[in-house]
């Protein structure tokens, strides 16, 4: 693996509301957070780190995202069965229970959004998976070098958060959409960055471990 000088450069840690912060998304102006542990989602001011907003999931949230006024949730359900769905979910009305997709071979972590089509993630299959108006899976990335634990799309770029389980580091890597589907390690991570998301201005993820919110600049 090649060494990387250049690390992250963390500008804000807010406490998570909830234990083993997990599930992460932007909406433009507000965080929200999902808890692996109480099974909600949290509506945060990212200004204050104060809640606004809370509501029960049918699962616990793995990843999560903003598309337009509404976020999708990528949730494990039924036990130990270890079920993939993604879940529409509607700020101040919760989640609709019609509104249930299964993820592709049962198989799904985390989210982005390009402006047009969802782009979910497979940890432990090593790829990013373009999904089309109806769930189908209309690209595939390969992701050979490492475990991917978030995503996010920022302009024409694909940002992921990539576990190195052998050498127990957090890296941030980069695929350009015109490069296709070169995948570039650009800093490394002091944490385990769970959940990958985008304000306009800073990223955003998950220090799982300690509980805590960080956004960062590359």
């Amino acid at each position: 693996m090649d060494v990387l000088e250049t690390s992250i450069h963390e500008v804000l840690r807010l406490p998570s509301p909830a234990p083993q912060p997990q599930a992460l998304a932007h909406d433009g102006e507000h965080l929200w957070l999902g808890s692996w542990e109480t099974r909600r989602i949290y509506g945060i001011d990212p200004r204050h780190g104060t809640v606004f907003e809370e509501a029960n999931a049918p699962g616990q949230p793995v990843g999560g995202v903003a598309v337009g006024d509404e976020l999708r949730f990528v949730l494990r359900e039924n036990g130990e069965a270890n079920n993939r769905f993604i879940r529409r979910f509607l700020p101040g009305h919760g989640f609709k229970d019609r509104d249930v997709v299964p993820c592709p071979d049962d198989t799904g972590s985390f989210l982005a959004f390009d402006g047009s089509h969802l782009w979910l993630s497979q940890r432990h299959n090593r790829r990013v998976l373009e999904l089309d108006a109806s769930y189908a899976v209309k690209r595939t990335l390969e992701i050979a070098l490492a475990e991917i634990v978030g995503i996010v799309w920022v302009g024409d770029a694909l940002y992921l958060s990539l576990w190195y389980r052998d050498e127990r580091i957090c890296r941030i890597a980069r695929v350009d959409r015109a490069e296709g589907s070169t995948v570039t390690p650009i800093a490394n991570v002091p944490f385990s960055g769970i959940s990958l998301t985008h304000d306009g201005t800073h990223f955003w993820t998950n220090d799982f471990k300690e509980n805590a919110i960080v956004a960062f600049t590359l």
